[in-house]
C-alpha cells in the first residue's frame, strides 16, 4: 500500500430521527391520549488510533464517511432506533483539523478514541409534550441534523529519535545497522522516499527511530522532499543530525538543515540534538579531528558531537548510549507533563444559554446554541409546533429583546440555521 500522510475527507454524522405525531386508537377508544414516540439519535463518527495502521492511503478512495441516521419514533410511544456509530481506525499520530485549522483531535496513543462528528438528537414525539395545560399536543419535533465537516487528516509519526541530514548523509544505513528496519539504500540522493521507522534496543531499553527523507535548502518552502516529511520530525524527543564527512563544507551542510528546521518550526531548535559526523572509515584521524574542531566551533554549547561510520559500525555504542540517556530524560519530562494535564478542572459552561438579536432592515436575526437547536427541531408546517417555539423564545427573554428593538407585527424573525417566523 502506498504511504500517504495527508488527506482531506468529508464526515457526516447521522441525523436524528423525527418524533412521531399520533393518538392512541383502538376498539371502543375513539379519543385516546397522545402516544407519539421519540426519534432515535443519529450515529457519531468516532476515530480510533490503531498501531495496526501506518498510512492514510485508504482515505484516498473513501472521501466521505457517513454514520447511520436515527429512525423515527412511532405510535404507542415507541422510541426510534438509534443510528449506529461509525468507528474509523487511523494510524497512531493522526491529527484531525477542520477548515479553519483548529485541531479537533490528536490521537497519539494506541486505542485513543475521539468523537469527531456528533449525531443529531432525535425529536420528541407528541407524547412528550403532555402537561396539565396541554392535554392533546398536535405537534412533534424534527430530529436534529448531525455534524457535517470537511476535515484534514495528517499523520505525524511518533518516534523517540528523528534522524535528519542532507541526502546521502547515511541516515538509512545507520537505521539498518542499529535496528530491524530495512530501508532502501543506494549511493544517490533521495533514495528514501518515505519515513522509515526502526526499533533500537540499547542494553534492554527500546527507542523508536525515524529516518526522515533528506532535507535540502528550501525544503520548508516545498523544495525537494522535505516539505512533505518535515511534519514527521515534530513529535520526536531527540534529533540526531547526520553530516557526511565527505561533504565539501560540513559547516554549510549543518547550517542548511538547521535553517530548514527553524523555518518549519522554531521549536525544533530547542529539542535535544546530537550532531554526528558519518562515513569516517575512509578518512585518516587528522582529517576527522579537523572536521570535528570546525563543527565544535559553530555548535551550541553542550551539544554532543560524535564521529562514526554507520557502515563499518565504528563509534555506534557511544552514540547509542548517549541517545538512550537523552530519550529517558525527555520521556520523564513528558510523563510529568501528562500527569499534570490529567488533573480534572471542573468549570460551568453557561455559553449554551447565550443568545443574540440583531437587525437587518425589517428582518431580525436570532442566534445562540440553545435557541438554534429548538429552531432546528421545530416543524414549521405545524402551527402548534411554531407556537411552542414562540413560547420558548418568550421564556428565554428573546421576545422582550425583539420588542425593545422595535419589532412590529408581521415582521420576520430568522433563527439561524432554521426557517423564518412572523412576529
Amino acid at each position: 500500500m502506498n504511504f500517504v500522510d495527508k488527506v482531506s475527507v468529508k464526515l457526516a454524522a447521522g441525523n436524528g430521527g423525527n418524533g412521531f405525531l399520533s393518538f392512541h386508537r383502538e376498539k371502543f377508544i375513539t379519543k385516546g391520549g397522545p402516544d407519539g414516540g421519540d426519534g432515535g439519535k443519529g450515529g457519531d463518527v468516532v476515530f480510533i488510533a490503531s498501531s495496526n495502521q501506518d498510512t492514510l492511503a485508504s482515505f484516498r478512495y473513501q472521501k466521505e464517511l457517513r454514520a447511520e441516521p436515527g429512525q423515527a419514533g412511532s405510535m404507542r410511544k415507541k422510541h426510534g432506533k438509534n443510528g449506529q456509530n461509525l468507528e474509523v481506525k487511523v494510524p497512531v499520530g493522526t491529527v484531525v483539523t477542520d477548515e479553519t485549522g483548529s485541531v479537533l483531535a490528536d490521537l497519539t496513543i494506541d486505542g485513543d478514541r475521539s468523537i469527531i462528528a456528533h449525531g443529531g438528537n432525535g425529536g420528541f414525539g407528541n407524547a412528550h409534550f403532555v402537561s396539565s395545560t396541554r392535554q392533546a399536543p398536535k405537534f412533534a419535533e424534527k430530529g436534529e441534523l448531525g455534524d457535517v465537516f470537511t476535515l484534514t487528516l495528517e499523520l505525524k509519526m511518533i518516534a523517540d529519535v528523528g534522524l535528519v541530514g542532507l541526502p546521502n548523509a547515511g541516515k538509512s544505513t545507520l537505521l539498518s545497522k542499529i535496528s530491524n528496519a530495512r530501508p532502501e539504500i543506494a549511493d544517490y540522493p533521495f533514495t528514501t522516499l518515505i519515513p522509515n521507522l526502526g526499533v533500537v534496543d540499547i542494553s534492554g531499553y527500546s527507542a523508536l527511530f525515524a529516518d526522515i527523507p533528506g532535507l535540502i535548502e528550501g525544503a520548508s518552502d516545498g523544495k525537494g522532499l522535505g516539505h512533505d516529511f518535515l511534519r514527521h520530525i515534530e513529535r520526536t524527543a531527540v534529533i540526531v543530525h547526520l553530516i557526511d564527512a565527505y561533504d565539501q563544507d560540513v559547516i554549510k551542510s549543518y547550517k542548511t538543515v538547521q535553517r530548514e528546521l527553524e523555518a518549519y518550526s522554531p521549536v525544533l531548535l530547542k529539542r535535544p540534538e546530537l550532531v554526528v559526523l558519518n562515513k569516517i572509515d575512509g578518512l585518516d584521524e587528522k582529517t576527522v579531528k579537523t572536521l570535528l574542531v570546525k563543527l565544535k566551533k559553530i555548535l551550541p554549547k553542550k551539544t554532543s558531537l560524535f564521529a562514526i561510520s554507520a557502515l563499518a559500525g565504528t563509534g555506534l555504542n557511544d552514540l547509542l548510549f548517549t541517545v538512550k540517556d537523552k530519550v529517558k530524560k525527555e520521556r520523564s519530562k513528558k510523563e510529568a507533563e501528562l500527569a499534570k494535564d490529567s488533573i480534572p478542572v471542573i468549570t460551568l459552561d453557561d455559553s449554551l444559554d447565550e443568545w443574540h438579536v440583531s437587525r437587518d432592515g425589517d428582518t431580525f436575526l436570532v442566534s445562540g446554541p440553545k435557541i438554534e437547536r429548538f429552531g432546528m427541531r421545530t416543524d414549521f408546517s405545524n402551527q402548534e409546533g411554531v407556537q411552542r417555539l414562540r413560547d420558548v423564545m418568550r421564556r428565554f427573554g428573546i421576545i422582550h429583546e425583539l420588542e425593545r428593538q422595535g419589532i412590529k407585527p408581521g415582521q420576520k424573525i430568522n433563527i439561524r440555521r432554521s426557517e423564518s417566523i412572523e412576529y
